[in-house]
């Protein structure tokens, strides 16, 4: 046997199955800062060119409604063209988007490149997730998704960190954004290098195939039952509260809490920088003890006080959060409440998700998965709409502070939702017809 052919038959090494991680990481990683290099940017879009509140919230929600068009193709576009050619053209996709919603002072062009970025972005991840499920199946794979998520969110951090390491750009609205389109571009370039990658493994090595990426069938709604629709509600009102709220904190801690734009972003990036450490800790924590519908009421619990505590508490006493000879002065109560934020980011997600592989039959899961999504979206994509509709009728602003109260009653009130919500799934899941939530661990399936 040829030396050529017993290649063929092998496997791609460890060496190469990293290096595609990192690439296919890197591209999420610039996915993540785009979406997340407009809310710095709030008050200065307000300033520079006077939009409202409402008109952000427009903006905002454009990402979203884009999504659940994307999210009704069900992954076809990805199954029909393979997973190396989508992630390049989705993040040529996000690159344009970044561009379209930087070059033009308009709100339409705004809006349209956001809408364009949703088209991009969402597909951009599912394409990722099925990348990775081809290169380390049976392998890492449980590690290769908890490194891709932790690269992925240390986007989201990073974008909140640019109001303290590009501070300079931030003396108008466009520059930062060119600096998520230049961070954009990058994301292209190892998009196109995991394609070169993998083009370069197919003609040397046996690589697996991509599993389906998840469709959502109509005709499996029916045969879902009420476990399965409080996790979803659950997973409508927990994403509707926290992705919005993070998007509009920024502007929020400056314009309410008189934070510099430094201080606001510097406290924004607690939140996702939590989540990154706690995440995979909670992970091991569920498998161990099970109790996963319990996990989700006190993570709910957690979160539904802490927008009132951020609007009423005082502040304390002022924390440097400064790097080296920087000084960033940042209240106390503040500090604490994202850091709970980052706990609940990460103590929800890690019960909720893995829950309905339990719950729901295993031919159906791809459809469970994907109106789960499609329901998430649905309430990601409203609630932007609504604050940025009572900020601008109670007339938010730093003179007059009260009008922010409002908004964050309405998080308040959702978080409620999902409170109810979690404890009816806690309620049926202790009665005849529980799937064993609190009950399985890794060890029980194992046996």
């Amino acid at each position: 046997m040829t030396q050529q052919a017993q290649t063929s038959a092998g496997q791609p090494s460890p060496v190469m199955r990293w290096l595609v991680l990192l690439f296919v990481s890197m591209a999420m990683f610039g996915n993540y800062y785009i979406y997340d290099a407009l809310g710095p940017v709030y008050d200065l879009l307000q300033q520079d060119l006077g939009f409202s509140y409402d008109q952000i919230g427009q903006i905002t929600s454009a990402y979203n409604i884009a999504a659940l068009l994307v999210l009704l193709l069900g992954g076809y576009i990805i199954d029909r063209f393979g997973t190396k050619k989508a992630i390049f053209f989705f993040a040529v996709v996000c690159l344009l988007a970044s561009v379209l919603r930087t070059a033009f002072p308009h709100f339409e062009t705004m809006l349209a490149g956001q809408f364009l970025l949703g088209m991009g972005s969402e597909p951009l991840i599912v394409a990722a997730t099925a990348t990775l499920a081809k290169w380390f199946k049976g392998r890492e794979l449980s590690l290769a998704f908890g490194l891709n998520l932790s690269i992925s969110r240390l986007g989201s951090f990073s974008a909140d960190q640019s109001t303290n390491f590009a501070s300079g750009l931030y003396s108008n609205w466009q520059d930062p954004l060119w600096l998520a389109t230049g961070v954009a571009a990058v994301s292209v370039t190892a998009a196109m290098l995991y394609w070169m990658s993998e083009k370069r493994a197919e003609s040397q090595y046996e690589l697996g195939e991509a599993e389906e990426t998840e469709k959502l069938k109509w005709s499996d709604i029916y045969n879902f039952g009420r476990s399965y629709w409080y996790v979803v509600a659950l997973c409508v009102v927990f994403y509707a509260t926290i992705f919005p709220f993070r998007s509009f904190a920024i502007d929020y801690f400056q314009q309410a809490h008189g934070l510099s734009r430094q201080a606001a972003g510097t406290l924004n990036s607690v939140l996702p920088m939590a989540a990154i450490i706690a995440t995979p800790l909670f992970g091991l924590l569920i498998d161990r003890v099970g109790k996963r519908a319990v996990f989700m009421m006190v993570g709910v619990v957690v979160m539904a006080p802490l927008f009132m505590l951020a609007t009423y508490l005082p502040p304390g006493p002022a924390i440097d959060l400064g790097f080296g000879e920087t000084e960033i002065m940042i209240p106390l109560t503040l500090i604490i409440v994202m850091l709970l934020f980052g706990v609940v980011f990460s103590l929800i997600p890690a019960a909720m998700w893995p829950s309905v592989a339990y719950i729901v039959d295993e031919r159906r899961i791809g459809s469970a998965y994907a109106l789960m999504t499609f329901c998430q979206q649905v309430g990601w994509a409203v609630v932007p709409l609504v604050i940025g509709k009572l900020n601008t009728h109670y007339g938010a602003s730093p003179d007059n502070i009260a009008g922010y109260t409002p908004g964050m009653w309405f998080y308040t009130f959702l978080a409620l939702f999902g409170l109810f919500f979690a404890f009816k799934l806690w309620v049926t899941e202790k009665g005849p017809h529980g799937h064993g939530l609190d009950t399985i661990t890794a060890k029980s399936s194992a046996e």
